[in-house]
């Protein structure tokens, strides 16, 4: 249900008198009696707002952190949380919060590596979107309506209910939210084939800083471009979109052929580079490193070589045989099944899960992590690659590893500012480095100094001018806004130009449009620029 664009305007009429009149009452308590007090059915409403003094507040704000880093008591905490069941809900939210002085952070799915959808340093609630689920699946016209609050192993599951020759191009774990991966880009394994998930929708809703719905025809081209990639909390809440589903063989097949440094791995990874981006756009083999114990000595590095392919094994065998021979792979190593088993194989649940996994929110672990990315060029020599296996034997790297993701194909189809995501042609692979630790959260600074001193000698090895970083792998190092006051255009970029390179300064003249005020904001939000907003005689 949406309210009437009339109605808004006299509630935040009211509301902005009644903010003035009412200074004695805490910004919450005011927020949570706007909620109820201008909700068309306050019951429903009231059901939906969770304060500290709600025995449910605890459950509802841990259940989707997942990055416990962010769970110790130090963590700030929001004032209020609320669950919309509706789009109402969403719209009166949005204007209380604006009347009231609270900042707003939207959570789909809570895996945003600096817990950005769920903590803020000032006064804050949380807009928790896990009711807003749903998915509907059009497969004549092979499209489908989901809203943000879905995950990924929802939307799948879905899909496969409905058709086994469709699919869609985003995530391999099946926790993550659509509403922040779609609106950071977006990959899988079928990113070589399809692009990434963001290259693939094709409307959405919105509501804006004013509290309007708005779809791809009202919002405009501009802002359409800006939240397919532009990263969320920016501009509005999405609350659903329209994706391009994607056709898939009835069967693929799928390997994980693992090696040590005593089975050539350092020669493997390196031949890897030549081959992942220039294979057939149907093979997507990836590779996950880190430090493992062996049986013939104490420790070693394992390099996981992880492949899904859109056909059979024997013509898979053929194209390996071709391109990357080396790796040895024979046929009792591959797996031939359907495309949502493929999904429950790289999930990384036990052999023999029925797909039902895939619609269970809670994930398999929770860590407590720090994660950053990088884009690769030119392929790191060897010698390179060995200064990394170090570094993996140092204490703090137990619970680490890097993964290369490879690019190619229709990724270098797709011209840079088409969307806001703009590693594209030139690129042989993304890498993810992450490093986990059980100590809990006081242990936090040796193992973030470690990773950035990984990060650190990556740097000869990676993109540079700038050096490239994925904004869904979020990463507070490159920069943050001002936490109070206005951010520069030149501060921001700092960090924008990593995200978004030449795409940047683009998005900025949409948040400047949408969002002048920077209602929806956080540390690496984009920022309006009140100069530029002025040019246009507002």
């Amino acid at each position: 249900m949406e309210i009437p664009s009339s109605s808004l305007l006299s509630i935040s009429l009211g509301l902005l008198f009644s903010f003035v009149l009412a200074t004695s009452v805490d910004a919450y308590e005011n927020f949570v009696q706007c909620l109820t007090s201008h909700s068309q059915n306050p019951t429903s409403i009231s059901q939906v707002i969770y304060t500290p003094n709600n025995s449910s507040y605890t459950s509802v704000l841990e259940f989707s952190i997942r990055n416990l880093r962010f769970l110790s008591p130090d963590t700030p905490k929001p004032l209020v949380i609320v669950t919309p069941l509706q789009e109402s809900h969403i719209q009166v939210a949005i204007i209380c919060a604006r009347n009231h002085g609270l900042q707003i952070r939207i959570r789909s799915g809570g895996h945003d590596y600096e817990g950005l959808s769920y903590v803020s340093h000032v006064p804050f609630f949380i807009l928790d979107l896990i009711y807003l689920r749903s998915t509907s699946i059009d497969v004549e016209n092979s499209t489908a309506w989901v809203q943000s609050g879905a995950t990924l192993g929802e939307l799948y599951y879905s899909i496969a209910e409905k058709s086994k020759t469709l699919a869609f191009p985003a995530g391999m774990c099946s926790t993550v939210g659509v509403g922040g991966l779609f609106s950071g880009g977006g990959y899988g394994r079928l990113h070589r084939k399809y692009g990434l998930a963001a290259d693939n929708v094709i409307d959405a809703r919105i509501i804006n800083a004013d509290g309007r719905i708005l779809d791809r025809e009202s919002m405009g081209e501009d802002l359409f471009w800006a939240i397919r990639g532009g990263a969320g909390g920016s501009f509005g809440v999405v609350i659903a979109w329209k994706i391009k589903l994607v056709p898939v063989p009835s069967t693929v097949t799928v390997f994980t052929v693992r090696r040590t440094l005593e089975q050539n791995a350092t020669m493997l990874v390196h031949r890897w580079q030549y081959i992942a981006n220039k294979i057939d756009n149907d093979l997507n083999i990836g590779v996950d490193l880190g430090r493992v114990n062996s049986s013939e000595v104490k420790q070693t590095i394992e390099a996981s070589f992880h492949c899904l392919f859109l056909g059979g094994v024997d013509e898979l065998l053929g194209l390996m045989q071709k391109n990357f021979p080396e790796l040895g792979v024979v046929k009792e190593d591959c797996t031939e099944m359907s495309w949502i088993e493929s999904i429950v194989y790289f999930g990384g649940f036990p052999n023999g899960s029925s797909l039902d996994v895939l619609r269970d929110r809670t994930p398999l672990t929770r860590n407590t992590f720090k994660a950053k990315s990088d884009y690769v060029k030119e392929p790191i020599p060897e010698i390179g690659l060995e200064g990394i296996w170090r570094m993996f034997y140092e204490e703090e790297a137990a619970i680490a590893n890097i993964l290369l993701t490879p690019y190619g194909g229709k990724m270098d189809e797709i011209p840079e500012s088409e969307t806001p995501f703009p590693h594209r042609v030139g690129t042989i692979y993304q890498v993810q480095q992450a490093v986990g630790w059980e100590e809990g959260v006081e242990a936090s600074e040796r193992y973030i100094d470690w990773i950035r001193r990984l990060y650190s000698y990556m740097t000869p090895y990676v993109s540079n001018s700038p050096r490239e970083a994925y904004v869904n792998y979020r990463d507070l190092d490159l920069g943050i806004n001002n936490e109070k006051g206005k951010t520069s255009y030149e501060q921001a970029n700092i960090w924008g130009a990593k995200y978004f390179k030449n795409n940047f300064k683009r998005l900025v003249h949409v948040k400047t449009m949408v969002d002048p005020t920077d209602f929806f904001r956080h540390e690496q939000s984009i920022p309006p620029v009140s100069s530029w907003w002025k040019k246009r005689g507002n």
